[in-house]
């Protein structure tokens, strides 16, 4: 499917309808959750029929992207629709001791939709921050500025990664007598009484947390930010999911994952909300590959090279969709260009409005793509995606950070060489450390390495890749294309000065 210039008079009248009666907002954002994790997307080994229904009834992107192959800086990029290394200070929120990581004033999706009148909720992983650091917070302290300062009106959820349960500005159970640790990357001694006791029923307290936040909501327009933990380690699906995939505990936290889709679209047919709620599924970066699920036959990013936290596609490129009964049509599979920086412009023309020239710097309007029509403005055609792993005194064995991949057409360009973190920087060969599986280990092709999984003396400072004719990127065609790789790191120049990727508005 091809853009075209100009919306047709039946897309204007869509979009114009759109915006005089915007629709409930459900974004399901998925946490690791590799390209090749659902059947819908060619999984083969798990079954996610309820993930899959959003694909049969509305519209799946093959080319949607993250602005980095990790969590926390692609959660900040979707939120505030700005490329993550455009930020001035260089620390992610990698450990407890984190402050807030979006800037005081900043435009935000939540900030967005509660001035169209939205309630705002956010139920999971934050893993942006709380405090300043200036001011740092303990666990006993009101945790903000944090979700609510940034335009949510309720959270639950958790700072990173399932320890605590935070509700609003505290801490959940947390007795007084007892307080908790947070700095120097402590999470535990004292404050046991708010630990979270069994991380299996975790996925179950969110999913609950969830649907009674659209219940309450239902009789005004909402905005429901998921962000469950699943399929992000420790995999700690529920009982009655162990076992159910084949797969190992990975492929079974992502059918809990499944269920818990399925069931939430079921409510939203109980309540007869179904028809007027825009429901979008992603994940925040790539997949880490399992052992246990390799094994088995399941490859989380398969058909793409590399995995989180790596600059070649199996970092970034993520699963994508989108469901809007009556205004999306059902069954469309869509090959157009997306990163989830894109949330904040294309809910800004869904609810009517316009961003200030200060915020959504790198977002464009995706609607008129999810619409399945031509798009109305100037729609994306680069991206720049980031390793932009935090080098600090948990995460410093990973290695160098910040290595660029720039995309613009059918050409991608790695501005360095091998993937950037997880795959040639952690050659655990499935040991010890923390699980992630080397290029040999995975029996990876690609051309600059040994089938050992070794850079090649000869490689080419740099990758270039053809991926009309190679989604894999077997072949680094680096030296066969200057003009290409000079036309491509021109564009990155151009992109980083300007401050922006987006037109002046």
């Amino acid at each position: 499917m091809r853009p075209g210039v100009f919306l047709s008079l039946a897309a204007s009248v869509m979009l114009a309808s759109a915006a005089q009666q915007p629709p409930n907002i459900i974004f399901i954002l998925a946490d690791d959750l590799g390209y090749n994790d659902l059947s819908c997307q060619g999984a083969t080994q798990l079954k996610t029929p309820g993930i899959d229904r959003l694909a049969k009834e509305g519209i799946r992107l093959t080319d949607a992207h993250t602005a980095s192959g990790v969590c926390c800086p692609s959660r900040y990029a979707l939120l505030t629709g700005r490329y993550p290394w455009r930020r001035a200070a260089g620390t992610w929120a990698t450990f407890p001791s984190a402050p807030l990581l979006i800037e005081p004033g900043r435009l935000t999706v939540p900030a967005l939709l509660k001035q169209a009148g939205y309630a705002t909720g956010i139920v999971g992983k934050w893993h942006l921050g709380y405090g300043t650091r200036e001011h740092p917070l303990t666990w006993n302290d009101e945790l903000k500025p944090g979700p609510l300062e940034c335009g949510f009106d309720y959270f639950f959820g958790h700072d990173n990664n399932r320890n605590l349960n935070v509700e609003n500005h505290r801490v959940v159970g947390l007795d007084p007598s007892d307080p908790l640790e947070k700095g120097k990357g402590k999470r535990r001694g004292g404050g046991k009484s708010a630990l979270v006791a069994d991380t299996t029923l975790n996925a179950t307290t969110l999913h609950e947390k969830a649907l009674a936040f659209i219940e309450r909501s239902k009789d005004k327009p909402f905005f429901l930010y998921y962000t469950p933990n699943n399929v992000h380690v420790g995999l700690t699906p529920a009982a009655r999911f162990r076992g159910t995939s084949g797969c190992g505990v990975y492929g079974d936290f992502v059918q809990e994952l499944d269920w818990s889709v399925g069931e939430l679209l079921a409510t939203l047919d109980r309540l007869k909300l179904a028809d007027n709620t825009l429901v979008i599924f992603s994940s925040d970066n790539g997949g880490r590959y399992e052992l246990e699920a390799v094994k088995a036959g399941h490859l989380c990013n398969a058909p793409l090279l590399g995995q989180k936290g790596d600059a070649w596609e199996g970092g970034h490129r993520v699963p994508f969709l989108a469901r809007w009964p009556g205004h999306i049509p059902g069954g469309v599979v869509s090959d157009r260009l997306l990163c989830l920086t894109d949330v904040l412009a294309t809910f800004a023309n869904l609810t009517g409005q316009k961003l200030p020239r200060d915020a959504g710097e790198d977002s464009f309007d995706a609607l008129p793509l999810l619409l399945n029509q031509p798009p109305a403005t100037s729609s994306r055609t680069n991206l720049i995606t980031q390793t932009l792993f935090a080098v600090t005194a948990v995460t410093k064995h990973i290695g160098p950070a910040d290595l660029w991949s720039v995309r613009e057409g059918r050409w991608l360009l790695v501005r360095g060489q091998g993937s950037g973190n997880t795959t040639t920087k952690q050659l655990h060969e499935g040991k010890a450390g923390h699980g992630y599986y080397s290029f040999s280990a995975l029996k990876f092709v690609n051309s600059d390495f040994t089938p050992a999984g070794q850079l090649k003396p000869d490689a080419p400072p740099q990758q270039l890749y053809d991926l009309a004719t190679d989604l894999g990127e077997a072949k680094n065609v680096y030296r066969e294309h200057p003009d290409v790789v000079a036309r491509l790191n021109k564009l990155f120049e151009q992109l980083r000065d300007a401050g922006r990727s987006t037109e002046a508005k």
